[in-house]
């Protein structure tokens, strides 16, 4: 599963890579640069929504494996594009992959850990994605000049090959077996992993109070109980952390090295190696959250990460953002705390979900990161010609620090059984 994420993070960045040749080779206006860089998160919407509600269905592995297999194959399409408007048609199918495989993962991954270090565990395996945004960066900076843009893409369809093995690799999620009244399959899923636990050295717990399963038929799913009881609070307030953490980063992200380019005149290989060095910054803010939170918490790491992701964006625009070093410095401080956000939603979401509805719940969210990824470069262009370097930055320290208000509403689930967060 992380070495899908890692993929998927790669191809989702691949584009901030290829741009910089592509300006020149095809004569990119800025409204193009928006469309090429939003139209696989215009895909990603569809993915999120339908790929989320598959794996309810059909399972959290198989779901995975075609999500996985349909973003390989457009990247091996993307790289054989003509003109604009194929890589647009490509980019957008392939971000329907993309953007299923990240939520159910996220799912999957919950499902199987313990309550007590489930935040600390979970976000190491989720810097994976900052990780391949890093590698996107790296394998742009070293393939691009060297066989052209193509190559990025040639590149981003190695997880074909996950895609054939997943199934067999993985057991499937025992929450998910229950939850479809699949006892035994479960059952064995569970004893083979108590046995891994104990070749291991683990020790045996205490035994846990008994839990009654129902013998009714499962329940069927329905997308109106996202916004029933408990979960339509839930619901809202976490569909406004994507959005505030998501308009941020991938506005940031996928139009920096172009910025550099563009507007500071530097070097490609120049603009390429900036990128990098906020990717970097983007990994430690997430490796640091993945040591704090189950010690602080999730809300006021929620808060803290808004507020001190907002304030060096405010900065660079009163500063005005006359020089690409303040930028590299500033931009990168608040990638830092903004990213750790991005990571944690995707703890945070299925931990406010019951088994039944964890994937849909995830999917719907994740979809509104689309939404904001998608909107972020496109704002960033009329803006940039409108308004200069500064407003760009003006308008991002507005959004994140919009977050707080949504992080105050956060439910703490640090430390809680998933059925006791959402029953």
């Amino acid at each position: 599963m992380g070495a899908a994420t890692f993929f998927d993070a790669l191809d989702v960045l691949s584009i901030a890579y290829v741009l910089p040749v592509l300006v020149g080779a095809w004569k990119l206006t800025p409204q193009q640069i928006g469309l090429l860089i939003s139209a696989g998160f215009v895909g990603q919407i569809g993915g999120a929504l339908l790929f989320g509600a598959l794996a309810g269905r059909i399972g959290r592995l198989r779901a995975a494996a075609y999500a996985m297999g349909l973003f390989s194959l457009m990247s091996f399409f993307a790289a054989a594009s003509w003109s604009v408007s194929a890589l647009l048609v490509f980019r957008t199918i392939q971000g329907i992959g993309l953007g299923g495989e990240v939520p159910i993962a996220a799912a999957y991954i919950n499902e199987v850990l313990t309550a007590k270090k489930r935040g600390r565990t979970f976000l190491l395996y989720q810097l994976i994605f900052p990780l391949g945004l890093v590698g996107a960066s790296l394998v742009g900076f070293w393939l691009v000049p060297r066989f052209g843009w193509r190559s990025m893409f040639l590149i981003g369809g190695a997880p074909a090959l996950l895609a054939v093995f997943v199934q067999r690799i993985l057991p499937e999620s025992p929450r998910w077996l229950v939850s479809k009244g699949r006892m035994d399959e479960a059952e064995l899923v569970v004893v083979s992993m108590e046995r891994a636990a104990s070749r291991n050295g683990a020790v045996s717990l205490p035994p846990v109070p008994a839990i009654e399963i129902s013998s009714q038929p499962p329940q069927q799913t329905a997308w109106t109980e996202l916004f029933r009881g408990i979960y339509r609070r839930r619901t809202l307030i976490v569909w406004g952390l994507w959005i505030s953490t998501y308009f941020v980063t991938y506005g940031i992200n996928t139009w920096l090295p172009t910025i550099y380019r563009t507007v500071y005149k530097l070097s490609v290989a120049d603009a390429l190696w900036n990128g990098v060095l906020t990717n970097i910054a983007g990994v430690a803010g997430a490796f640091l959250c993945a040591m704090a939170v189950d010690r602080l918490g999730r809300k006021p790491w929620f808060i803290a990460a808004f507020l001190l992701g907002g304030v060096p964006l405010f900065v660079l625009c009163l500063l005005g953002a006359k020089s690409p070093g303040p930028v590299i410095l500033l931009a990168s401080t608040s990638f830092l705390f903004i990213t750790s956000n991005s990571m944690l939603v995707y703890l945070y979401t299925p931990e406010i979900y019951p088994t039944r509805l964890r994937t849909l719940g995830t999917g719907a969210a994740s979809a509104w990161l689309r939404v904001a990824s998608a909107a972020g470069p496109l704002v960033v262009g009329p803006i940039l010609a409108s308004y200069g370097v500064a407003g760009v930055f003006l308008l991002f320290g507005l959004i994140a620090v919009s977050g707080v208000g949504f992080a105050l509403g956060v439910t703490e689930t640090r430390g809680r059984r998933l059925e006791d967060i959402s029953p």
